[in-house]
């Protein structure tokens, strides 16, 4: 079955890049540009992964992680971020993300770390259908 994503991210260019090379590996993708909206999003969709911008208009993308936890527990999660530290890395790994993607963003690597955290999430059993 077809794996949902879900893109959020306040850069409307990062979201069409993102959802273009997605599509292109046969996802189905949205985008939410705040975090207000992925949680409304999440609430009446499943989705089998979030790729998270760490810097929204409206919160942080690790707080978005421990609100996405409550509407989709078992929703892989992966942090980008254009600020890179060890603290921000640390602080997202801790707050629930799978993976930490730094900007700019290397499609090959995005694709192959989406891929990864997919098998993952299907080898544990955790596959969310649309």
């Amino acid at each position: 079955m077809t794996k949902s994503i879900l893109v959020v991210d306040d850069d409307s260019n990062i979201c069409k890049v993102l959802a273009t090379n997605l599509k292109a590996n046969g996802y189905v993708v949205k985008c939410a540009n705040t975090g207000k909206k992925a949680i409304e999003m999440s609430k009446d969709e499943h989705f089998n992964l979030a790729l998270i911008d760490i810097r929204l208009p409206d919160m942080q993308g690790t707080e978005l992680l421990t609100q996405l936890r409550g509407t989709i527990p078992k929703m892989m999660k992966i942090i980008i971020t254009g600020y890179p530290s060890i603290d921000n890395a640390v602080d997202a790994l801790n707050k629930g993300a799978d993976a930490y993607i730094i900007k700019p963003l290397d499609m090959e690597k995005v694709l192959k770390t989406v891929d990864e955290k997919l098998k993952i999430q299907e080898v544990l059993g955790a596959t969310l259908y649309i």
